[in-house]
């Protein structure tokens, strides 16, 4: 049986997408799984064993420079590339025109949401099969509810990423990462506050790891480290660089971006700050090993949650880390 995966964006929706693959292994040892995500997020699709073939999906580079000739061919060597296969089924769990419209590209029949589940109910119209599932449940569960009633299969064991990530030496000091950077100015948390708790991890004898995805980014980094007594600002690096430096963290910070949810993925000890936006459907979510997941705050653009700095420590005080 061969099946393809559509989930192209963004970094937190791909990573609540990966207990799919690793259901689908479990219900059928020997499918092939193959997955059309966003280029951007290819490398990091590749880190799940179950997944055969990635097929990058130049979207968000097109979106940039759609006018130029090159990007409308790059995309149509993408469609090129889904089309030489034929799959048993294609399930889009992403729910959107621009991943159905991708789904529609590859060979096989569609599986999606109908249009009482959907985020835009427009999709449908590209799936063969339909199914109902509560937009009330987290999205990992609905990722995770659409593949069985697509495939089949009943029994859902405990939540597994399955990731898996190079082996490195284990670092000479333990470190705590913490994660400033998010894709709007509402989400972030502020600067003297990461100061605070950073000297906070410092005196808890950990070092501080701050990474950046960019230059503006890593200037806030900088900022953030020179105020530490033990703490390194990380320019940008490929994501299968950023897993490993999380997957040995001792502990993991961070706002809501895609890079807590890695760590959650990772089973790090991870503490997400929610103050524009509420964790309750794509908050961070603990995967089969890992318990000490905590979403904090919860509010909206008009009623931003407030999150201490005594929040935060309180709650890192009951994970019982170790240095």
């Amino acid at each position: 049986m061969q099946i393809l995966l559509v989930k192209l964006s963004s970094l937190g929706d791909v990573i609540h997408n990966f207990p799919v693959a690793t259901d689908i292994r479990r219900a059928f040892p020997h499918a092939i799984i193959d997955w059309a995500t966003d280029a951007t997020y290819a490398s990091l699709v590749a880190m799940h064993p179950a997944i055969r073939r990635i097929v990058p999906i130049h979207l968000r580079s097109f979106k940039r420079k759609w006018w130029q000739p090159s990007r409308i061919a790059q995309l149509f060597d993408d469609k090129a590339a889904l089309v030489r296969e034929r799959y048993d089924l294609i399930i889009d769990t992403q729910g959107l025109i621009k991943s159905a419209l991708v789904a529609n590209w590859a060979n096989g029949n569609i599986a999606g949401f109908d249009k009482q589940s959907i985020r835009e109910p427009m999709a449908t119209r590209y799936y063969r099969d339909q199914y109902a599932v509560s937009r009330k449940e987290h999205a990992v569960v609905r990722n995770r509810a659409l593949a069985a009633l697509a495939l089949g299969y009943t029994h859902l064991t405990e939540c597994d990423y399955g990731l898996s990530v190079a082996d490195e030496k284990e670092q000479a000091q333990a470190y705590a990462v913490l994660l400033h950077a998010t894709s709007r100015d509402d989400k972030t948390w502020p600067l003297a506050s990461w100061v605070v708790l950073g000297r906070a991890l410092n005196q808890a004898g950990f070092k501080v790891i701050l990474p950046s995805g960019n230059p503006a980014e890593y200037v806030t980094s900088a900022q953030i480290a020179e105020r530490l007594d033990n703490a390194q600002a990380i320019n940008a690096m490929p994501l299968p660089y950023t897993a490993t430096m999380l997957a040995q963290a001792k502990l993991v910070v961070g706002v809501d971006t895609g890079l807590t949810h890695l760590g959650a993925a990772l089973n790090r000890p991870t503490v997400g700050i929610y103050r524009s936006t509420s964790p309750e459907l794509t908050g961070l979510y603990a995967g089969a090993n890992n318990a000490a997941v905590i979403n904090l705050g919860g509010g909206s653009r008009q009623h931003a949650a407030s999150v201490s700095c005594d929040d935060v420590l309180a709650t890192i005080s009951t994970l019982k880390l170790t240095t």
